[in-house]
């Protein structure tokens, strides 16, 4: 009897092309650059006193083509190219550190204060307003810094002492346990100290203005340090997103790529945080539009992802200043109303879930 004739297999999918692949991810990034060259652009000519773009441009190259007495030149030089160039490294820094974050935890809504950073930053800010009275922007961004480093080594001490270190989601529930601890006894110190209060609130809600330019650049070599670290992270992060065993397999040592992946979103929260107060979200939609954009390794995100947050963080600003004329919303208040609504979206959708 003979054998029956096998049946016919369905055909193969045909692979994408990685010309296809690379063409589209070229595009996503130069979308994003595009982007944030617009969001500058109106940061620098949009506000309570609306300036012609191309005056706006004279009075970054020129401003003495303008006259010695023009107000534009004033409002774009000592108004705006500060808080632009404050919204660019806050937002890059926070940007990445959600890359870093999301990769090291393989939670994809971590954000950079799910580690206790941002709270740690606040604690010691308001520390250094209530015991030290400290007013200088610049020492409240050294406070802000020690605070972050001085979270981060309390959630390490932890993951050294237990189990938690080798398990990311016992990872973030410490993390959110620190972060709820240092909270509460930040929020206790403010209701006992009026005059702290009305100082912390200026800074607590993230904003662009009213910080010290000079204190920003100071902080600008960290930022990049970080960043530097975060890419030397990046193949790390991809044998971590395969798994624990995996990445042992592939010869990486766990402990040691967590606590330096910790190091670096200290330095860059910590240092965004310093510069331009605690800002929500921003590592959040940083990671997930460089995901969306170009996909792949971290390494092709990183760059993508610092884009993305100083767009994001440039955008809000420009918003805040037109919602409510004339006066201003702070760029932490939009990026939260923002951020919110994509947090609800991303834990609904399986898609937005996929690591």
């Amino acid at each position: 009897m003979s054998a029956s004739s096998p049946a016919l297999a369905p055909p193969a999918p045909a692979p994408r092309r990685p010309g296809i692949r690379s063409g589209r991810r070229l595009l996503g990034a130069g979308a994003l650059l595009g982007g944030l060259l617009v969001a500058v652009a109106l940061s620098l000519a949009v506000g309570a006193r609306a300036t012609d773009p191309i005056v706006a441009v004279l009075a970054l190259v020129d401003p003495a083509a303008l006259g010695p007495d023009s107000v534009d030149a004033v409002v774009v030089r000592e108004l705006r190219i500060p808080r632009t160039v404050i919204g660019l490294l806050a937002g890059a820094a926070l940007g990445v550190a959600g890359i870093v974050m999301q990769g090291v935890t393989r939670n994809p809504i971590a954000d950079p204060g799910l580690l206790g950073v941002t709270a740690g930053a606040s604690f010691a800010v308001v520390l250094g307003i209530a015991a030290a009275g400290v007013t200088s922007v610049v020492a409240l961004a050294g406070f802000s810094l020690l605070g972050a480093l001085a979270a981060a080594a309390l959630i390490a001490a932890i993951a050294a002492t237990s189990r938690v270190g080798s398990d990311p989601a016992l990872l973030v529930v410490a993390g959110a346990a620190v972060t709820a601890g240092l909270s509460s006894i930040t929020t206790l110190v403010l209701l006992g100290d009026p005059e702290t209060l009305d100082r912390y609130r200026f800074w607590t809600v993230g904003s662009l203005t009213g910080r010290d330019l000079d204190g920003a650049l100071a902080l600008a070599p960290l930022i990049a340090v970080g960043i530097v670290g975060a890419a030397l992270l990046a193949r790390a992060l991809d044998a971590l997103a395969l798994g624990d065993d995996v990445a042992r397999g592939l010869g990486f040592r766990l402990a040691p790529t967590r606590a330096a992946a910790i190091a670096a979103i200290v330095v860059l929260a910590g240092a965004a945080t310093a510069i331009a107060g605690p800002i929500v979200f921003v590592g959040l939609v940083g990671a997930h539009a460089a995901r969306v954009a170009v996909g792949g390794s971290h390494l092709a995100r990183i760059p993508v992802a610092a884009v993305a947050g100083a767009a994001l963080v440039l955008i809000a600003d420009v918003f805040g200043r037109l919602v409510v004329p004339p006066g201003e919303l702070e760029a932490g208040i939009v990026i939260a109303a923002l951020g919110a609504p994509l947090l609800i979206l991303l834990v609904r959708s399986r898609e937005g879930l996929r690591a």
